[in-house]
């Protein structure tokens, strides 16, 4: 299934047009109601995008549907990114779209009643990040007492968010499942800290638009000092390279105090 999603991705759709919807425009509902029903790309055969009401439904079971308007010559899709995209033909069984190429890409609409059975599934497949609980354990030494931390990464139903991009220009969003990180530390059998940690306690840190965009990765005991117990935090855009590293310092009064790492 994966790679029927990625040939749909690669074919299509869509390229942002650029500037921003007028105020005054009003919503050209005659060209929402030809666009209801299923398109097909003319080249491959392929069941891109269901049209019902005011929302797009992907034949791709991991894109999030999305609601949208038609606009003068544009149609704006408010997924989580708002982006418009100008129309360049639109008939009762045609809808043809200017792409990020400079080419013109040209959809049917469907009459064939098999093409349905790509959007039977309407329940968007969820992304998990932490397949199942991870475990991790880690002894440091310090004025001769012996410290055992302890991280639990447990996977949530807390989602995010993330809007890609094919080299096409086509967006489409997915969803994750981000995580919980349980952390404590222990002097023997004697529990000395315990918490659970999101990534909302790091709005102090980063933008609520950083925040939103991220998972809770991974987290790492580091080491015990005269100002407390150290854990490093891994915040992460799923599936890219891009990552933040976070310090938290619990004090022996178990006060919290975190940090972008430098």
């Amino acid at each position: 299934m994966r790679g029927f999603v990625i040939g749909v991705c690669s074919i299509v759709l869509f390229a942002a047009c650029g500037g921003k919807q007028d105020a005054k425009s009003t919503e050209n509902l005659t060209a929402k109601e030809l666009l209801q029903g299923i398109w097909v790309d003319d080249d491959t055969e392929m069941p891109l995008m269901r049209i019902m009401g005011d929302t797009i439904y992907y034949a791709d079971p991991l894109s999030v549907p999305v609601t949208f308007k038609v606009i003068d010559d544009s149609l704006y899709v408010y997924g989580n990114e708002t982006v418009a995209y100008k129309i360049d033909k639109q008939a009762d069984y045609s809808f043809w779209f200017h792409s990020l190429a400079d080419e013109i890409v040209k959809l049917h609409k469907s009459e064939n009643a098999e093409d349905s059975l790509a959007f039977a599934n309407r329940e968007v497949e969820i992304i998990p990040t932490t397949p199942e609980i991870l475990k991790k354990d880690s002894v440091v030494m310090y004025k001769g007492t012996r410290y055992r931390g302890y991280v639990y990464i447990n996977p949530s139903k807390m989602k995010v968010f993330k809007t890609s991009y094919s080299e096409n220009g086509y967006s489409v969003d997915n969803v994750y499942y981000d995580n919980i990180i349980h952390i404590c530390v222990y002097e023997g059998k004697k529990m000395l800290y315990g918490q659970d940690i999101t990534k909302q306690m790091f709005k102090d840190v980063f933008s609520e638009d950083f925040l939103n965009q991220t998972i809770l990765a991974d987290m790492n005991f580091v080491g015990v000092d005269s100002k407390g117990y150290h854990y490093q935090a891994t915040l992460g855009i799923p599936e890219s390279s891009v990552y933040n590293l976070i310090n938290i310092t619990i004090d022996f009064n178990n006060n919290v105090s975190i940090k972008k790492a430098e």
